[in-house]
């Protein structure tokens, strides 16, 4: 989730060059992954370097190797998990700009081109672009825009025009290469590990990057597009709620590191404007006839309580730790 204000600084770094770096840790998704390079190849800027992380599975790397002989595939040098697979991503990077694709997700033709359109202004240190979902299942009903995050695509309450956001989402962000120096790198102890409902290093890494470089900005470059794979799985109610806790716990662990200020400052106008705006529509819906609105509107509801509670009880449960020292 996204959205912050503040002060502007000059760079001098003027963009000339692009490294996109997409992580893989499963055969499961090879068709995917194939997709993934496929749609760098057919850019209308090409990428200088496209490098492929392998998360710790050498079947994959050694497959990867094969196929793509024209991609930079290494295997991750951290611990397992999205984080450390970045962090290699990073390391191996050439391009002045570092961009982050999926392995689930494809990268319309123009994405490169449009993402560092919106690093002309010297003082963007990152770019989050528009992540519309790629439904590998019908879409149920009950499914709310406003939830979209849940599979980690672009959610109605983000802008619509080019913005300054607090974090870009992760399977569509880039920033400049010059900022991990400062910033450091993504933290590995978070973000996702395989299948688990875990994220939010992205947020965390853009935190501690804007105060990095005081008075730089992220933005939101709605044209640059990917499309998101939704898998099966993740079109149930039982993923919908695991995930909503999983963020919960997450968000708790970036305010523990980054302060609940800067954790829950796009939070707060999310739960205050974006969301009751969507019960009131699911009801409106409903009442002209619509009944599966009413269902969007119970999910919305469910949705913030799950991810609260458990918010709360992932806090409560440090502070416990703490006094217990």
């Amino acid at each position: 989730m996204a959205q912050v204000s503040g002060t502007t600084t000059p760079r001098s770094l003027v963009t000339s060059s692009v490294t996109v770096v997409v992580c893989a840790y499963t055969m499961e998704r090879w068709p995917d992954i194939e997709a993934a390079v496929a749609s760098l190849g057919a850019q209308t800027r090409p990428p200088e370097q496209v490098v492929l992380v392998s998360d710790h599975n050498a079947e994959l790397l050694e497959r990867a190797r094969s196929a793509f002989p024209g991609v930079l595939c290494v295997a991750n040098a951290g611990p397992r998990g999205l984080s450390g697979a970045r962090n290699t991503g990073v390391a191996a990077a050439t391009g002045d700009v570092v961009a982050f694709l999926d392995d689930d997700a494809t990268a319309e033709p123009d994405w490169v081109e449009r993402t560092l359109a919106a690093f002309a202004d010297h003082d963007v240190i990152g770019v989050g672009g528009n992540v519309v979902p790629d439904w590998r299942a019908p879409r149920p009903s009950w499914f709310p825009d406003e939830f979209l995050w849940v599979v980690g695509c672009s959610y109605r309450g983000l802008p619509t025009t080019r913005a300054e956001i607090r974090n870009p989402i992760g399977a569509n962000m880039s920033f400049r290469r010059d900022v991990f120096g400062p910033a450091g790198e993504f933290d590995t102890d978070m973000g996702r590990l395989g299948k688990d409902a875990a994220g939010c290093e992205e947020t965390e890494f853009s935190i501690r990057a804007r105060r990095a470089h005081p008075g730089a900005r992220i933005v939101l470059e709605p044209s640059a597009t990917c499309r998101h794979g939704v898998s099966p799985d993740r079109v149930t109610r039982v993923y919908f709620r695991r995930r909503c806790r999983g963020e919960g716990r997450s968000k708790a662990l970036v305010s523990s590191l980054a302060g609940a200020e800067s954790a829950l400052e796009t939070e707060r106008v999310y739960v205050r404007k974006t969301l009751p705006q969507g019960v009131l529509a699911g009801l409106r819906d409903a009442l002209r006839g619509d009944l599966s609105g009413l269902a969007r509107a119970e999910t919305i509801v469910e949705g913030v309580a799950l991810t609260a509670t458990s918010y709360a009880l992932a806090r409560l449960r440090a502070l416990a730790r703490r006094a217990r020292r």
